[in-house]
């Protein structure tokens, strides 16, 4: 799953990046934008089991809905 800043939340972090790649002369990149990538793997559960687990632990753990974008897929066999 990937959790990420909605459109309009400052993402300090990508502006700390931004300044930095400019300041070690790599100044055209337009944007930057961070996000933390989450590989859960579960045993032993069904495909939707393992889909309502997964959006558990983002509501109650990963993310805060205020803020974060969620994007939640499962991975290729």
């Amino acid at each position: 799953m990937r959790v990420e800043l909605k459109p309009g939340v400052m993402d300090a972090e990508a502006e700390s990046i931004e300044k930095s790649l400019a300041l070690l002369g790599i100044p055209s990149v337009r944007h930057v934008t961070t996000a933390h990538i989450y590989d859960l793997e579960f045993s032993n559960v069904s495909e939707s089991e393992a889909r309502r687990l997964a959006d558990r632990a983002v509501e109650q753990l990963l993310a805060n809905p205020v803020i974060h974008r969620v994007t939640v897929r499962p991975l290729p066999a």
